[in-house]
């Protein structure tokens, strides 16, 4: 039996520039998750434009939140205020996405991030996104990732669903950092689905 072909994704940031989203969806991109919160103050003031116009194209949309060493509940509670007046927390949007990539972000802290935005947020289904050191060495997910967290993992190897690393929870590999993507100016980070995901166990 063959795997079916991985569906495929951005991830985005105040940095990229989009040109044409109807070439990015032409591209065969089926999600976007978009950076609109970091800390427990900053936010994207870009990333409505940026969500609604993924959104018209026909891409699921997510929110994500940089996170930063304490203040895990006021991090949340910014994250979610955030992301609600984005409209992020709809059915279908891609589920929201904790990036954990700042040292002295641990399990302790994605724990609690992840139980304080679902009962804030009114919603179970939580990606966390991390680089492969962070997986390897850092976090345990075994910790805290129930069957309504999915890991989201970065490594540029260029095989997209392929990332050599494994856990039963892993569902998306961020697999190239590249100019290559219709409709983009400039480099863009590229996702895939891992088998035996698919996009609706990512979804709200």
């Amino acid at each position: 039996m063959t795997e079916p072909e991985t569906e495929r994704g951005l991830t985005l940031t105040h940095r990229e520039h989009v040109l044409d989203w109807a070439a990015v969806r032409g591209a065969d991109m089926r999600f976007a998750s978009v950076t609109v919160s970091e800390n427990v103050n900053w936010s994207d003031p870009g990333a409505e434009r940026m969500l609604n116009a993924a959104q018209e194209a026909g891409l699921h949309t997510g929110a994500r939140h940089y996170a930063r060493p304490g203040a895990v509940h006021d991090q949340a509670d910014h994250f979610v205020r955030t992301a609600s007046k984005l409209g992020a927390f709809a059915p279908g949007s891609l589920a929201p996405a904790l990036e954990v990539d700042a040292q002295s972000v641990d399990d302790r802290f994605v724990k609690a991030w992840i139980k304080h935005v679902r009962h804030a947020a009114r919603i179970r289904r939580v990606l966390v996104y991390a680089g492969h050191d962070c997986w390897a060495n850092r976090l345990r997910p075994d910790r805290w990732a129930d069957p309504e967290v999915v890991l989201w993992l970065v490594r540029h190897n260029g095989i997209p669903g392929r990332p050599g690393w494994f856990h039963a929870r892993l569902g998306v590999h961020q697999h190239s950092y590249g100019p290559d993507v219709p409709g983009i100016g400039g480099s863009v980070a590229q996702d895939a689905v891992v088998y035996p995901f698919a996009l609706s166990d990512l979804l709200l």
